[in-house]
């Protein structure tokens, strides 16, 4: 039997190329840190990414020209708002990997630090814009504590609804365990005369009730009693009884449309402006001082004035791809935390993107209230962006199918 050998290598032939390495440990560990299996999790991410993105350019849009006249600058609002996303999606991945026993074990310091941040609104370091007292100002940092209320109430609602079943049959049980914290959270923001966020706290309050099997006739009682309170709450204050009388009446009256009517009318001439496909990105009008906030409540007139019925489709779209996302996520969870959990900050961003955008559109009075990943503000864009990695983390793997008794073994 004959071998052969390899031939020789010369003295002057190059070296042999080395083999490739092998992936380097960092990269395989990072990988593994952002794995998932569930096709749930990769299209809540990727919407959420898009919207973000997509908020950034709408918010430089929107804030240029208010940026110039105060700063001198056209950049200075979206910078800002580019650095809260460098905070913001990070830290979604980073609450994406979380067990649930974690926010389970964190869930009561969480909902009572909300608190104790938004007792400070009241203390020499509250800051207001002249119609709410809801912000903390210390030196050149400005935050919003009823934002970090919204996503403690999502897993402090679920922990407790589902950590103490009892509770569910018994609405005196649940009135005087849940009550107090959530009655003392909505109270404070209600002190500090931010109704829109109030809506929004009661509603996922509420929401969490009837996803996690309260009877359905204490929910109704309960938002009954609300909406009394809320009305004896807008009857003492002057400018909200206004707005929502020149709501009522269809902003028609001359008398109203430089004071109560003045925002919504130029939304709505914004949103006329655009018709069907835009005026082009850049070019509104109703942002050189018209529409007031318009790169925060009212952006969605921007952006049915620059980019048309198609751009705000496309946006009511994405937040229709968000809900969906969520309803799977809630299907395919065997957790009852996770379930609700996720089912609160379904009612918590969903339902306020559609109040953002009925105000606009004139469905509902002038609350307040931004529209999620979009609008400008980084309290808004950070709680969200965690809310939704809570959700994230939940979607990382698909359980297992329960076997059925009977069926053939694959």
């Amino acid at each position: 039997m004959t071998t052969t050998r390899p031939p020789a290598r010369s003295r002057n032939s190059p070296p042999p190329e080395p083999d490739p390495q092998p992936p380097r440990a960092a990269v395989v560990a990072v990988r593994r840190l952002f794995a998932a299996e569930a096709p749930e999790f990769f299209l809540l991410l990727g919407t959420t990414i898009f919207l973000v993105v997509f908020g950034l350019v709408m918010v430089l849009s929107s804030s240029s020209i208010e940026s110039y006249v105060q700063s001198g600058d056209f950049f200075t609002t979206a910078t800002r708002q580019g650095l809260y996303a460098l905070i913001g999606v990070p830290v979604m991945l980073i609450a994406a990997r979380a067990p649930i026993s974690f926010w389970k074990r964190w869930a009561r310091v969480a909902v009572f630090l909300g608190i104790g941040l938004q007792l400070l609104v009241f203390t020499p370091l509250g800051w207001g814009n002249g119609y709410n007292q809801n912000w903390i100002h210390i030196g050149s940092f400005t935050a919003q504590p009823s934002e970090l209320i919204k996503l403690a109430f999502i897993v402090w609602l679920a922990w407790m609804l589902t950590a103490r079943p009892e509770l569910l049959g018994d609405w005196k049980r649940i009135l005087f365990s849940i009550g107090p914290v959530v009655g003392l959270s909505i109270g404070l923001v209600l002190f500090g005369s931010d109704l829109g966020t109030a809506i929004i706290l009661i509603s996922i309050a509420l929401g969490a009730l009837f996803f996690a099997g309260v009877k359905l006739r204490w929910v109704a009682g309960a938002l009954a009693v609300i909406s009394v309170i809320a009305l004896i709450f807008v009857q003492l204050s002057g400018s909200r009884s206004g707005r929502v009388a020149a709501w009522l009446g269809g902003c028609t009256d001359p008398s109203k449309a430089q004071n109560e009517c003045y925002q919504v009318t130029h939304g709505w001439q914004s949103l006329a402006h655009g018709g069907v496909f835009g005026v082009g990105l850049g070019n509104s009008t109703g942002k050189w001082s018209w529409v007031p906030e318009a790169d925060n409540d009212f952006i969605f007139a921007i952006i049915g004035e620059e980019l048309g019925l198609i751009g705000a489709i496309l946006v009511l779209g994405l937040f229709i791809v968000l809900a969906i996302c969520f309803v799977r996520i809630i299907r395919m969870s065997r957790d009852p935390f996770a379930k609700l959990a996720t089912a609160a900050a379904m009612v918590w961003i969903i339902g306020q993107a559609f109040v953002n955008i009925a105000v606009v559109l004139g469905l509902l009075p002038v609350l307040g209230v931004p529209l999620p990943l979009v609008s400008a503000g980084g309290s808004a864009l950070i709680t969200t962006l965690a809310a939704i990695g809570v959700v994230l983390s939940f979607a990382r793997t698909r359980p297992a199918p329960v076997p059925v008794p009977g069926a053939p073994r694959r």
